[in-house]
This record gives C-alpha cells, structure tokens and sequence, in this order.
C-alpha cells in the first residue's frame, strides 16, 4: 500500500531542510529551502514566519533587496505586522535611505505603540536630521517604555549637551552611570559635560573611567590631551595621544594632534613623522594643515611642503 505525501507534508519537510541548513551554516541553502516550503500550501501564519526567516538570513548574508523584498512579502500577507515595517526600516537604514527607514519605523509604531526600539531609532534618526526637538521627545518615549535603557539617557544627554542645556545633559548622562557605570560614551559624554563647565579635574577623570572601560574609543584620548594643550601641558599631551594612538593605530587625528603638539615643542622630525601618516589616513588634513597655526613654525620646512604640494600633484 503505497503512502503520499500531501502538499502540506512537503513545505514541512521543506522547512525542517531549511532550518537544518541554516543550524549547519549553510544559509543559501536554506533559503533555498524555506523558497520551496512557500511553493506549497500552508497557514498563513507559518507563511509569514518563513518569510520572515528569509529576511533575517538574507540580513545576515547582506543581501538587503532579498530581505526588504521578504519584509514586503509579510506586508502583502498582513499590513499590521509591526515586526515587519521595524525590519524594513532596518533595511532601509542599511542602505542610507533615512527616510524610508524612518517611514517604516514610524509605521511600526503607529501599529504597536510600545515598540520602544521603534522609537529609539525614530530618535536616532531625527537626531542625525538635526532636528533636535523631535529626537527629545522620542528619546523620552523610549524611557517611559524602557526606564532601564541606559544608552537613551546618554544620547539624550548628549543632545542637551549640544543645545547647551548643560544641567539637564547632566541629569541624563548621570542616570545613564547609574543604570550601567560600564558604559563608556556615558563616562566620555560625562568628562564632556564637565569640561563645558569648566570642570576640568572632573574632565580629565570621566574620560579616564572611559578608557578604562574602552580604550578602542579614541576620542577619550583626544579630548583629555585637548585639556592638557588648553593649560600648556604639551608634553603629559603627547604622552596621552600616544597611549591613544597605541590602541588606536588608525585614528589620523591622533597623529595630526600629536603632530600639533611636537610642532609647539619645537620637536620637527617627530611633527613631520605624524603629519605624513596623519595624511595617509586622511588625506584631507592637507587643507587644515595649510592654515593651522599650530604649525606655523614647520611652514618654511621642505618635508612640509613637500606634503602639501603631493596633494597638489595628485
């Protein structure tokens, strides 16, 4: 007696396929699969599951038209799965097309309204726009939603810190330390808000505590070192730019600030050493070179011509 499998049996048999090959990291295959599953009938719930698997693989293959176009297939199947516009959204965002992102992400919201990463992103976004008003109130939903989202308080703070409303990018930052003291851009936006006070003991001690937690963030070791140039502690400022340069071997303006500081020190040999690689990494400093006083004393030197006359040739 023979057995038949139904159309049901096969997309089953297709999908257990496809989840096997993507356990065993073979994600074409598996998408493959989870293609043929969609060739068969099934409920409409497990449709939108294994479109929605399509799209998480196609993310992780960086296949971003795949993924937008399963995202749109759940769409097609049900215009209210928030889930579904939050993904393309995503999607979006990874191509550079902020505003579509932000229309899906809106659009997730607007179906779940407590879809706090929604609106961490909305916040994101608007932030990026410079429209700083609309990042606030969004960032503030985020936090009625979420109180323990740490990196909220931060990019809330720092926002209040760039409209210079010092005591509130205070609060924030502080809020975000007490939730995770781990978070090192909380620690450097921390020595940031001090430093706009004048605070520069406190300063110099929060962009400490963020190297410590990080010290892959260069801009801890450029803002410290900024302190010590400010108060004519050149050389405690090299010693800091080369501790960040040691952990950091790529970030140009560390080089071009040392390159800054062994020009006031008289030190030539040394600035022209980092003022060629700070040019390697980033050619533009070219221009900034031309007309930075720091370097007045190299203007007449041959290797400093000779720097910025190759961007010339080029």
């Amino acid at each position: 007696m023979k057995s038949y499998l139904t159309d049901f049996d096969r997309r089953y048999n297709y999908i257990i396929l496809a989840e096997n090959f993507y356990l065993d990291d073979s994600k074409e295959k598996a998408v493959k699969f989870y293609l043929k599953a969609l060739d068969f009938p099934g409920d409409e719930d497990e449709t939108i599951d294994i479109l929605y698997n399509i799209a998480f693989i196609y993310d992780e293959m960086d296949n971003l038209e795949g993924a937008l176009k399963a995202y749109s297939g759940v769409v097609d199947i049900d215009d209210e799965e928030s889930g579904a516009f939050y993904g393309m959204a995503t999607i979006y965002e990874r191509m550079g097309n902020k505003e579509k992102a932000l229309e899906s992400y809106l659009k997730a919201v607007e179906i779940n309204p407590e879809y706090d990463r929604a609106y961490f992103y909305i916040a994101n976004i608007y932030d990026d726009m410079g429209e700083k008003k609309k990042a606030i109130n969004y960032y503030k939903k985020v936090i009625e939603l979420s109180p323990n989202d740490y990196i909220a308080y931060n990019n809330l703070g720092s926002i209040y810190e760039e409209i210079k409303q010092y005591d509130m990018a205070y609060e924030m930052v502080k809020k975000s330390i007490e939730i995770n003291s781990d978070y090192y851009k909380a620690l450097f936006n921390m020595g940031v808000i001090y430093k706009k006070m004048s605070n520069y003991k406190k300063a110099v001690e929060y962009y400490n505590k963020s190297i410590a937690k990080n010290n892959t963030y260069p801009y801890s070791f450029l803002n410290k070192s900024v302190i010590y140039i400010e108060q004519g502690k050149i050389k405690e400022a090299i010693e800091v730019l080369t501790e960040g340069i040691n952990y950091n071997p790529e970030a140009e303006y560390l080089y071009y600030n040392r390159a800054c500081c062994y020009s006031k020190l008289n030190k030539k040999d040394e600035a022209i050493k980092d003022l060629r690689k700070s040019v390697l990494l980033y050619p533009e400093f070219i221009d900034i070179m031309k007309i930075d006083e720091d370097l007045e004393n190299l203007y007449e030197d041959e290797r400093f011509i000779e720097i910025i006359n190759k961007r010339a040739k080029e």
